[in-house]
This record gives structure tokens, C-alpha cells and sequence, in this order.
């Protein structure tokens, strides 16, 4: 979960959302990611997608049993599902995310009955850490665009005298 935090705090500085992924398959990182939605333009570039893709290339297999994804803040429905879809064993996240959290917040997608894989779910590793990153990552997003607000205001009271 450390690699994961180191990511995600690298994350914040390219202007991503600062979440990461890691994903260890008998004691060894085979695959770690953060988010690049922005930096790729494409709406599915999650840290978990990302970290799922270079593991199964490192394996050389899309079934990543055996595998545990370390992820700084609980995946979405596209990224629960995507662990399942690789088969990984367990998913271990720092902090809860309430709007949108598929692994326990607004639906634990990993239990469904129906479906043909199951994993294990853990939360609440250095979930503290996590949060905090986060919050310092909106907090100075919402400063920067209130700066960039203030100086629109004032660039136009200059053009008007």
C-alpha cells in the first residue's frame, strides 16, 4: 500500500486524481498504475484498469489468480468489475468512497451471489493516509479555479477603465 500512496501523491502533481493501484502476486509488484484520465484523454484510464493491463501482459495471462490489488481508494463499479473479470483474489483499499465505491459502499460487487468469481475485500488500510491526500488534492483544485476566478474579475474591471 506504501507504492500506492507514493503514486498517487505523483499522480496529484501531473493534475490527476490522486488514486493508485499495485497489484502483488506471490510477494512481488508485478503492475502499478495511477490514474491518467486526464494526461490520456480517455475516461476508462483508472488506476486499476491500468495496473490490471500491465500485470496480465508481466503474466502473460488475463486471469491474474493468485494476484492482490492494493488500491488507495475504493474502486468504482468499471474497476470491481474489471477484478473480476481478471479473476484477482483480493482487493485491499485504503479509503471508502461513498459516491461511487462498488466494494462495500454502494454495492459490494465482489459478493454477488450470481456472478461466477468472487474476491476478497479488505478496506481501511492507511486509510487516513489516503483521505488525506485526496482532500489536499480537491482543496487546492478548488483554490486554484477560485483564484483563476478572481483574476478573471479583476483582468475585466482593468479593461473597463
Amino acid at each position: 500500500m506504501q507504492q500506492a500512496l507514493e503514486l498517487a501523491q505523483h499522480a496529484a502533481t501531473l493534475g490527476e486524481v490522486p488514486v493508485a493501484a499495485v497489484i502483488v502476486k506471490d510477494g512481488t509488484v508485478i503492475a502499478a498504475a495511477h490514474n491518467r484520465r486526464e494526461l490520456d484523454k480517455d475516461p476508462t484510464a483508472h488506476a486499476e484498469v491500468l495496473a490490471i493491463r500491465e500485470a496480465s501482459k508481466v503474466i502473460g495471462d488475463w486471469r491474474l489468480e493468485g494476484c492482490t490489488m492494493y488500491v488507495t481508494l475504493e474502486p468504482c463499479a468499471m474497476c470491481s468489475g474489471a477484478m473480476w473479470l481478471a479473476r484477482i483474489d483480493r482487493c485491499v483499499y485504503a479509503c471508502k468512497d461513498p459516491k461511487s465505491g462498488f466494494l462495500g459502499s454502494l454495492l459490494n460487487l465482489s459478493q454477488i451471489p450470481q456472478l461466477n468469481h468472487h474476491y476478497e475485500v479488505t478496506g481501511g488500510i492507511h486509510e487516513q493516509e489516503a483521505a488525506q491526500i485526496l482532500r489536499d488534492f480537491f482543496r487546492k483544485i478548488r483554490s486554484d479555479s477560485k483564484n483563476k476566478k478572481k483574476q478573471k474579475v479583476l483582468s475585466s474591471k482593468k479593461t473597463e477603465t
